[in-house]
């Protein structure tokens, strides 16, 4: 069982920068490959990118490449999401989600996985 708990979500201007933080529970945090995702109002949650249990390796979602940046102290049990340049259209509810390093599935699908925070909500001012 993983317990995950996002913060830093705020208001910004455009161009801004915010840097999120996902806090976890249990000692097997290093087994778990972490993700990002968002769901802006009256869309589907979508991913933002993932990144494996040791740090080697990250995909994120074209939209996002060049601006934010996803990392993971296993020693501290927290995944960052460092989002630079920030747009409007990155205003949605930030979601951190989990899934065990051995299960298959699609790492851009949220139904792969299986543990998500409560959300942190960013606002992107024009």
């Amino acid at each position: 069982q993983v317990q995950l708990v996002e913060s830093g979500g705020g208001l910004v201007q455009a161009g801004g920068s915010l840097r999120l933080s996902c806090a976890a529970s249990g000692r097997t945090f290093s087994s778990y490959r972490m993700g990002w995702f968002r769901q802006a109002p009256g869309k589907e949650r979508e991913f933002v990118a993932t990144i494996s249990w040791s740090n080697s390796i990250t995909y994120y979602t074209d939209s996002v490449k060049g601006r934010f940046t996803i990392s993971r102290d296993n020693a501290k049990n927290t995944v960052y999401l460092q989002m630079n340049s920030l747009k409007p259209d990155d205003t949605a509810v930030y979601y951190c989600a989990a899934r065990p390093i051995t299960k298959n599935g699609s790492y851009y699908s949220s139904k792969t996985y299986d543990y998500w925070g409560q959300g942190t909500q960013v606002t992107v001012s024009s």
